[in-house]
């Protein structure tokens, strides 16, 4: 039987791996582990067409795998690929190079005709915040008044009419200045900022109607497990706009809790609406007790609530679903 689980991550990445992998091996199967930055200097990897049929072949420092005969891939992280090939190359092939490298890796990343948790192209789709909220809005869940926009008078129009104004990226990122790394989190925009609204011409931005939170939910959904913690994020005052700002100070301050029967159900159809088996959802409860959608991570980090649960249950669900050994939905390339 095809008994291989290939991880896609990095060499950097955080112990959730390991613990998946622990449960991986117990399920009786084997793991290859396919560190991205060590593509292409250290990492070879070969796909060849002949005689009919298909081979892969990954060929590390250590050994070499078979990779068209695996049972299920988990795309989890794709860091730093091609680490180091700045230094080896001439300046003017390195951007020719790494869009190949991509494009090699991405393209054969999506061409696995077995089961994904998680492809470049489902990455990709979740990058639309614009998407997930028309969907969990069709869906029932409730959502923040949003304004998505480059025209400032449109945005100035918004803040005017809601007051309380929340602003955010839709793309997480950092600005470097100085060799300083500063995090763009999401901030209160009052109607006092209405001046500075001009610079939307360069740069779009998100614009959401600001709920009063009587606690922030991250719901880890796996397959069909629903794993919903919350946090009561008022009680800090670095994290009362945005609770990743003080995300350290909180990080065993999440309990675990359940969601609304009615509240789980949508959640769970969003994932079958994406025909995805992974979701990271951030979610706030108003003092009224209505339950908002924020956005869903396509691989958003679970580790630090994995460690909350017994035995790293969320660990667990991840192996089971790869290992077929709990309901999954089916997404392979000619299913």
């Amino acid at each position: 039987m095809n008994n291989k689980i290939l991880i896609i991550t990095h060499t950097e990445d955080n112990f959730s791996i390991e613990k998946v992998t622990e449960y991986v091996e117990k399920n009786g199967f084997e793991v290859i582990r396919f560190d991205v930055d060590l593509y292409p200097l250290q990492n070879k990897l070969s796909t060849i067409f002949e005689n009919g049929s298909w081979v892969s072949i990954l060929e590390t420092p250590e050994t070499k795998y078979r990779l068209d005969d695996i049972a299920a891939v988990w795309y989890r992280r794709a860091y730093n690929i091609g680490r180091g090939l700045k230094e080896e190359l001439d300046a003017k092939f390195y951007g020719a190079a790494m869009g190949e490298i991509r494009n090699t890796l991405f393209g054969f990343l999506e061409s696995i005709d077995a089961y994904s948790l998680g492809k470049p192209g489902v990455y990709r789709r979740l990058d639309s915040k614009e998407e997930q909220l028309k969907i969990a809005d069709k869906i029932g869940l409730k959502i923040p008044e949003t304004c998505l926009t480059n025209n400032p008078e449109d945005a100035r129009q918004f803040i005017i009419k809601h007051k309380n104004v929340v602003a955010k990226m839709q793309t997480g990122f950092a600005i470097y200045e100085d060799g300083v790394e500063s995090v763009v989190f999401t901030n209160v925009i009052g109607e006092d900022k209405l001046e500075e609204l001009d610079s939307l011409l360069y740069c779009p931005m998100q614009f959401q109607k600001k709920i009063e939170k009587k606690k922030e939910l991250r719901i880890t959904v796996v397959g069909q497990d629903v794993y919903a913690f919350e946090i009561d994020s008022q009680q800090f005052e670095d994290a009362k706009v945005d609770w990743r700002k003080d995300g350290v100070n909180l990080i065993d301050k999440w309990v675990r809790t359940e969601l609304p029967a009615d509240v789980e159900t949508k959640i769970l159809e969003l994932l079958n609406v994406y025909n995805v088996d992974y979701g990271a959802i951030d979610m706030i409860v108003s003092p009224e007790d209505d339950y908002y959608f924020i956005e869903i991570n396509a691989a958003g980090e679970f580790f630090w609530l994995d460690n909350l649960t017994e035995d790293n249950l969320i660990s667990k669900s991840i192996a089971d679903v790869l290992c077929d050994k709990a309901p999954r939905r089916n997404n392979m390339v000619l299913a």
